[in-house]
């Protein structure tokens, strides 16, 4: 008995401390709903609020230069938030834009809802009151700014300072109704000193973690869901596309959109005749591998939602694992040879949460196409597309799902079926994925893998993938390396310091292997890189691998050296630089020899309603004489204008300059009008003209000699209304 009593002492002077300093929060309650307008009203006063705010950067646990307090109210329909932060008038960065896209000062709350202690709710506004939201996903790994809320804010700017309040209505939120608390968060950026302050303490190896957040408690009061929770968007379309000497196709159109949360933890979502259009071209990809290109998903309908459809693992502060897109959107309502699109006549989804589980369905029905290619008529069939996910929380902050995609047309069925999932602490995940593909009645599997850890002291990371010769979801996924085994490691010492320009200091080496079955070959090699930031906001990478290759029947001795660099030191321009050299296969020209690339980007904030901006790439291709054979230019320069928060001129060149003949081979000119006059309506109005020097034939099916000529050009006017109920 005495040995329990001085046990149970020992554990509670180990607990105690930690407990105590678990940062907590109290919500109270109003019957008077504070004024949205960066004021500070009396009904403040009744608030609970905090000020003890700890650096992140650039000096890891320091007290803050800048006091900052945080205060909540709420109402039984919405939930408010004020941010005081005293600093100089002429310190302070405010810079107009729109939602999502922001510069300068800016403040946010973090609200984990569900208490998973994997993810939450992030919404930020500017000092200038430009707005932010976004879902954070995997413990504070990755952010989805995909999603959209209805809220509201203002922002107003003082000589002392500045005042930042919302209003987030709980109908705009998912959260479980039975909790008595959620985990909390507030976030600071000041750009002048390149502050990044927050209430939770977290480790700089780390950086934010939901898991530790602090709590919001709630006494008296439990959010509940009010009103009818429908979001109806009606869209009208006007598109005109040209199709050739000066002849113009009109399309006056309309569609539907609607969200449904019949409860807090659960979405419809329908489209009905929908365009899905891009409005920005896809930017020009180099490309010399046996591969295919990859292009991110720009279409809302597809983005919106889809961290349910995600497999676990991916982290974007480190880059080094990606779990395999068994689900990539881009094959739906995809672009056919001669640049028309398969329409998409209807789509819905649906996901929610019970408890400890996640759960999603997709449906979208394609209809028939036909098409040029070349001078071949094809028809692309009608098909349906459906993909089904269900993941399931466990060991506090992990997870373990399962994810299905198909495709079904009248005489094929394509698939995949999937197991995935991730333990995870603080500072090291392990993810992993096992995938069958069925194409009629053949298939084939898949696996891959990821661990990343990072202490204060060292970062150890590995992955591995596995893509059996029969596996092809090439209908639904995006997975083109069949018949491939490959894995890399690399691990190294970290060094941070308490002061001093450098912040840190990273040191890696490792090893790599990649077996490729239509080479009957694994290729083999070694990893070395060199990682520095400094506290003024700028870094840089230097990274190297060499080994023993085998491509096309050839066995060499392959290498290559990047060099990645980025500039932030100034809150009116940032930069970028990054280069390369490599002895490498060319499989666009069918053999071995040297590759190059250097490229550039920089953006400047002229003024605070105008940026101005560029990236240029330059792709180098040598010969087997160890000569340049060519050299491709890329240049993408624009200009973007935001006379007001919201409203939004973007004008953009993109353009391809071949060096051996002298003559730009590709152009793009695109521009996008786009206002949002209320949360989540939008008038859009955007032009995009492509011209190239592709095969061009007369009238009896002979070849034209290569010129410019524009092959695409279209405008469409969009508008998009919420309708709140």
């Amino acid at each position: 008995m005495q040995k329990l009593f001085i046990s149970s002492v020992i554990v509670c002077l180990i607990f105690t401390p930690l407990l105590a300093s678990e940062k907590k929060l109290t919500l109270r309650t109003t019957s008077v709903s504070p004024q949205i307008d960066g004021v500070v009203d009396a009904v403040w006063s009744t608030a609970d609020s905090i000020n003890d705010f700890v650096e992140l950067q650039p000096y890891h646990g320091a007290e803050p230069k800048k006091k900052t307090i945080a205060k909540v109210l709420t109402t039984e329909d919405a939930l408010f938030c004020m941010l005081i932060c005293m600093d100089d008038k002429t310190n302070i960065q405010q810079t107009t834009g729109k939602l999502d896209d922001f510069g300068g000062d800016i403040v946010s709350i973090m609200l984990d809802t569900f208490g998973d202690k994997r993810t939450a709710y992030k919404l930020a506004v500017t000092a200038a009151g430009v707005r932010a939201d976004c879902r954070l996903l995997d413990d504070a790994r990755n952010r989805d700014y995909n999603w959209d809320g209805v809220w509201f804010s203002d922002a107003q700017v003082y000589d002392w300072g500045f005042v930042i309040e919302m209003e987030i209505p709980y109908r705009s939120l998912q959260y479980d109704e039975k909790l008595a608390e959620w985990g909390l968060d507030f976030d600071r950026w000041i750009p002048s000193s390149n502050e990044d302050i927050y209430w939770c303490k977290y480790e700089e190896s780390e950086g934010q973690r939901i898991s530790k957040f602090g709590k919001l408690l709630f006494t008296d009061f439990k959010p509940s869901a009010k009103g009818l929770n429908l979001e109806i968007y009606p869209v009208g379309i006007a598109k005109a596309t040209y199709l050739g000497n000066s002849e113009y196709k009109i399309e006056p159109d309309a569609g539907i959109d609607i969200f449904y949360n019949p409860s807090q933890s659960l979405t419809f979502q329908l489209t009905g005749n929908p365009d899905f259009a891009q409005i920005e071209a896809d930017p020009f990809s180099f490309n010399i591998s046996r591969y295919e290109s990859y292009f991110e998903e720009r279409r809302p309908f597809f983005t919106q939602g889809n961290e349910v459809f995600m497999p676990s693992g991916r982290d974007r502060n480190s880059g080094f694992y990606r779990p395999v897109e068994l689900f990539y959107s881009r094959r739906i309502g995809k672009k056919l040879p001669d640049g028309s699109e398969v329409p998409l006549q209807v789509g819905t989804k649906a996901f929610g949460r019970i408890n400890d589980w996640e759960y999603g369905g997709f449906l979208a029905l394609t209809g028939e196409k036909e098409y040029m290619d070349g001078t071949l008529l094809m028809t692309e069939p009608q098909a349906t597309f459906a993909s089904a996910r269900v993941k399931k929380q466990i060991l506090d902050n992990s997870s373990i799902g399962v994810l299905f995609v198909g495709k079904h047309t009248a005489s094929d069925n394509y698939g995949v079926l999937d197991i995935d999932g991730a333990f995870r602490s603080s500072e090291w995940q392990l993810a992993y994925q096992f995938a069958r593909s069925f194409n009629n009645s053949e298939g084939g599997f898949a696996a891959s893998a990821g661990f990343t850890m990072f202490t204060d002291s060292w970062m150890n990371l590995l992955r591995c993938r596995y893509v059996g010769e029969n596996f092809d979801i090439s209908q639904v996924g995006f997975v083109p390396w069949t018949g491939t085994t490959n894995s890399a490691a690399i691990t190294g010492p970290r060094w941070y310091f308490d002061d001093g320009e450098i912040r840190s200091i990273l040191a890696y080496g490792g090893g790599y292997l990649n077996d490729e079955r239509v080479d009957d070959y694994t290729d083999l090699g070694g990893i070395l890189g060199f990682n520095m930031q400094f506290r003024s906001n700028w870094g840089f990478e230097i990274s190297s691998d060499f080994g023993k290759s085998k491509d096309q029947n050839i066995v060499y001795t392959s290498s290559s050296v990047n060099l990645s660099s980025w500039f932030y030191t100034s809150p009116l321009w940032s930069g970028n630089l990054w280069g390369g050299y490599s002895k490498t296969y060319n499989f666009d020209r069918d053999y071995l020899a040297f590759y190059s690339w250097a490229g550039a980007s920089v953006s400047w904030n002229a003024i605070d309603m105008l940026e101005v901006g560029t990236s240029f790439d330059s792709f180098i291709e040598g010969n087997p004489e160890n000569e340049i054979e060519e050299v491709t230019y890329n240049a993408r320069p624009y200009a973007s204008i935001t006379p007001i928060n919201d409203l939004n001129l973007r004008l953009y060149v993109d353009n391809v300059f071949v060096r051996s003949t002298d003559r730009l081979g590709q152009v793009i000119v695109g521009a996008l009008f786009s206002y949002s006059f209320l949360p989540k309506s939008w008038i859009y109005f955007a032009y995009n003209e492509i011209s190239d020097r592709s095969r061009e034939y007369d009238a009896l099916g002979n070849t034209l000699e290569r010129r410019m000529h524009t092959v695409n050009r279209a405008g469409v006017f969009k508008v998009k209304y919420l309708y709140y109920l």
